[in-house]
């Protein structure tokens, strides 16, 4: 029996549907950025631009290192939602359990090696020297919780697989006010600095974490958590990683191609750009965090309704999700556009920072929206299993132009300029290879469903 939390995935409404489930996985998203959003305010209103500089110069680092694993939880969202959807029950336990246990050994993994690679890591990206000690220190310190963040990705994504976008905001509502207080406890009352703001994210992230597994021990449903079901059952595991490594991979090389943007503006060997690189960066953070709700709520709903054969609920997802991108994001890329100023003024009073922060939003405002709706194919595509091909359709696009461009054009004219128009560009071009790619795939899997059907016995009436 479906919970009247549960969004009904293979009937009912599409554009309500898809938008009860959305919304709270929109504001999920926004609140598990106010973990970083929180440092660089606090850290930037009463550390000083050096430690805020130290925090933002770290973000392409973490992200390379944690989107790597929870790549993963991709995996186990699509496996999750498609055994549901083809009601194999004992199928969907094996993929719930082979996830948990999954999450466990990735954070493990992850953290290990983002604490002790943290220097070399920082360094590899052309950290200004003056302040590497400090983003040093906020790396350490946040990895500890990595092993916690990666669990609650994992688990989230096992609760919303269901339909169920509603509790992991919860547990991340709780996780954000305390790392908010703690934030304020550490830089204010103890002066720690960026340090102090590592802590405080860590610290969140491992309550998250316990929130979602009790959840998942106490769940009346087909995804409930038995401790002692916890283990690799082998085709889980086989199907997780061709769908997640990907994914994963996916992600990496997203980070890989930004981490060469971000060795190019530290370049500038300026403190304020990179400060007002991070700053921009992190308010752009709570649009694309909501356009990116629609790209994991079409994978979800293209998970469950795959399962089911549903293939033309796929295709009305992809419109209604791709419509909705388009529209949110003119309403939330235009008001950053419009009220840039006084946003970036919330992270620091500095105005060569201010100055340096809205030129990247200029470009990268609107453009977000060519983001949102590539990602919706993406979504869709890999929610029929076809993970490898978007991870090789986002290498060229999305990460070896973006590349290419920065060691070509920005090269012969090393302008900030040149650096942000990379991103529309790419995202674009990545864009019209995901829609021809799922036009292919769709083509491809109406036969395959229809062939299936035809060989299917038929009964006599």
């Amino acid at each position: 029996m479906r919970h009247r939390r549960d969004i009904d995935i293979l009937g009912g409404p599409m554009l309500k549907n898809m938008l009860l489930f959305a919304i709270p996985l929109a504001a999920s998203s926004v609140l598990q950025l106010l973990f970083n959003a929180a440092d660089t305010v606090v850290v930037g209103r009463f550390a000083g631009a050096d430690q805020l500089a130290a925090v933002g110069a770290t973000s392409s680092t973490v992200n390379l290192i944690v989107n790597l694993c929870v790549g993963f939880s991709i995996g186990a969202n699509v496996l999750v939602a498609r055994r549901i959807g083809e009601k194999n029950t004992e199928g969907a336990i094996r993929a719930v359990h082979t996830s948990m246990a999954l999450s466990v050994l990735l954070g493990i993994i992850a953290g290990v090696a983002g604490y002790l690679f943290s220097v070399p890591l920082l360094r590899m990206i052309n950290t200004p020297s003056d302040i590497l000690p400090s983003a040093a220190a906020y790396l350490r310190a946040y990895f500890v919780g990595v092993p916690a963040s990666i669990i609650y990705n994992f688990g989230a994504s096992i609760l919303r697989a269901k339909g169920d976008s509603t509790r992991p905001l919860y547990f991340l509502t709780a996780a954000g006010v305390i790392n908010i207080l703690l934030n304020l406890l550490f830089v204010i009352g103890f002066g720690m600095g960026a340090v102090g703001v590592g802590i405080a994210t860590a610290a969140s992230q491992i309550v998250s974490a316990v929130l979602v597994v009790l959840c998942l021990l106490r769940e009346h449903s087909i995804v409930r958590v038995s401790l002692q079901k916890i283990r690799f059952y082998k085709k889980e595991v086989l199907d997780i990683i061709g769908i997640g490594l990907p994914a994963g991979l996916q992600s990496c090389l997203f980070n890989i191609s930004n981490i060469i943007v971000t060795s190019s503006i530290n370049s500038f060997n300026s403190a304020a750009v990179v400060a007002g690189n991070s700053a921009a960066s992190s308010l752009e953070g709570f649009v694309s965090g909501a356009l990116t709700a629609f790209y994991q709520t079409q994978m979800t709903f293209g998970g469950q309704n795959y399962g089911a054969g549903k293939l033309d609920r796929i295709d009305r997802g992809l419109f209604v999700s791709s419509a909705c991108v388009v529209v949110g994001g003119v309403v939330l890329g235009g008001l950053l556009w419009i009220f840039g100023v006084p946003l970036l003024s919330i992270y620091t009073t500095d105005p060569e920072v201010v100055g340096f922060g809205m030129i990247r939003i200029s470009y990268m405002a609107l453009s977000m929206i060519i983001n949102g709706v590539m990602n919706t194919f993406m979504g869709s595509i890999r929610s029929m299993g076809y993970s490898f091909l978007t991870m090789g359709v986002t290498l060229f696009g999305a990460c070896g132009l973006r590349i290419l461009w920065i060691y070509t054009v920005f090269a012969a004219n090393p302008t900030l300029a040149n650096v942000y128009i990379a991103y529309p560009i790419t995202w674009l071009t990545t864009l019209c290879m995901h829609a021809v790619c799922y036009f292919v795939v769709r083509k491809r899997e109406r036969r395959r469903f229809a062939s299936r059907e035809a060989a299917s016995p038929k009964l006599d009436v």
